[in-house]
């Protein structure tokens, strides 16, 4: 499976951005999806997942009711909805795939996307 991020870019403290990561590959809807992110300085850490099944989803405390994770299994893409941006949100995206079906660690995780930098100015 490989995955390409794209969606990132300068928003301003209180705006919104979607992040995309599309897969190849037809396995898909078997794979859980996630998304992390790494800040300068700080270690990778997680901000959401979707299960293979996209019923079941997954927020770290500092993005819930503020970030959206979805997929769309006809696009073979998975979706990062951010709105109410902080300057703290400020950081590379790294989307990951697990065959696991759901995962919340990033030892969880197979494949990894390249990365989308996210940057909220205040």
């Amino acid at each position: 499976v490989q995955l390409q991020a794209s969606g990132g870019g300068l928003v301003q403290a209180g705006g919104s951005l979607r992040l995309s990561c599309a897969a190849s590959g037809s396995t898909f809807s078997s794979y859980g999806m996630g998304w992390f992110r790494q800040a300068p300085g700080k270690e990778r850490e997680f901000v959401a997942a979707i299960n293979w099944s996209g019923g079941n989803t997954y927020y770290a405390d500092s993005v819930k009711g503020r970030f959206t994770i979805s997929r769309e299994y006809a696009k073979n893409t998975v979706y990062l909805q951010m709105n109410s941006l902080k300057s703290e949100d400020t950081a590379v995206y790294y989307c990951g795939a697990t065959r696991r079906g759901f995962g919340l660690f990033m030892a969880d995780y197979d494949y990894w996307g390249q990365g989308t930098l996210v940057t909220v100015s205040s």
